[in-house]
């Protein structure tokens, strides 16, 4: 047996520390391609094995979300079926909430252990990109999460167009032309109100340097926050090669037919909701098995209630 499937057998048997017990009065919001998470169901016929599921869950575990974000999830039995699973783990998720657009396997989803006060998912927007119209493929999900009280939050969700292509138009502009949709709905929050506590995460398929992604955060006073995620493993941070001097955080996604890292996925914060980051609190999750879960590293960013 290699090395490598000694610490999977080993991960497999104890579970995964916290990387770091929640403070009372915080509370932590993740994020995870968990890659196609998909039943029998499937039209395109893949079944994501129980060594990656159990994989997945370990993540999670290991994260202690109260709040996640799911990309590439199927159809509402499958985001039953991990919740369940996790719950028999001790890790209970009572809220839920899944969002289809008009990709036929691949959709969006949220567990959380806060109510949801408001629930509005978007799976009919559309834009027109060289006399053609096109559909955002998986939608946004949006909801209002209410932490106590006296403190509540909006949380949207996308993952935007792939970098595979298309047939019908080139990737990176259709990822584009969706990205300018997502942030036309943030903006509409801003008007609803300047002030407003939000929360912008997902699979966004480009770099932090791209068009896409400044697009998403915008401009002047209305700009999104990246919390920029270090990376960390179930022990503590682990700094290295994989960390951006550049302060731009660590990679979140493989692409093993290239042998690229690159960081596409993000939690990006409005200026209300910034004071509420906890110092240190984002992180990419580092653990022996990623690769077995999903192609993406999952992130989190721990927040205190004000």
């Amino acid at each position: 047996m290699s090395d490598d499937s000694n610490d999977r057998s080993r991960m497999a048997s104890t579970p995964l520390r916290d990387p770091e017990p929640a403070a009372p009065g915080t509370w932590r919001v993740a994020s995870y391609n968990v890659e196609n998470y998909l039943d029998g169901t499937s039209p395109k016929g893949r079944v994501k094995s129980a060594e990656s599921k159990a994989a997945v869950r370990e993540g999670i575990r290991a994260m202690n979300p109260d709040v996640l974000a799911l990309q590439e999830m199927g159809g509402v039995a499958t985001l039953l079926e991990l919740r369940d699973s996790l719950s028999a783990e001790g890790a209970d998720y009572p809220y839920w909430e899944h969002v289809k657009g008009a990709d036929a396997d691949l959709h969006l989803a949220i567990l959380s252990k806060f109510p949801f006060a408001d629930r509005r998912p978007r799976n009919n927007d559309s834009f027109n990109l060289s006399g053609r119209r096109f559909q955002v493929r998986r939608g946004f999900g949006e909801v209002d999460i209410r932490i106590s009280s006296d403190f509540s939050f909006t949380l949207v969700t996308a993952h935007l167009k792939s970098r595979n292509a298309t047939p019908e138009a080139d990737a990176s502009e259709l990822r584009l032309e969706e990205a300018r949709l997502l942030r036309t709905r943030i903006d509409a929050l801003f008007a609803g109100n300047p002030n407003t506590n939000l929360i912008v995460l997902g699979d966004f398929n480009d770099s932090p340097e791209s068009a896409v992604v400044r697009t998403i955060i915008g401009q002047d006073q209305h700009r999104l926050i990246d919390t920029c995620p270090a990376e960390r493993n179930g022990a503590g941070f682990r700094v290295g090669s994989s960390v951006s001097a550049s302060g731009k955080g660590a990679w979140t996604n493989f692409f093993l037919e290239k042998g690229e890292y690159s960081r596409f996925d993000y939690i990006l914060v409005s200026p209300a909701m910034a004071p509420s980051l906890t110092a240190g609190g984002s992180f990419v999750l580092d653990v022996p098995n990623w690769a077995t879960a999903s192609d993406h590293r999952p992130i989190a960013a721990s927040f205190r209630t004000r």
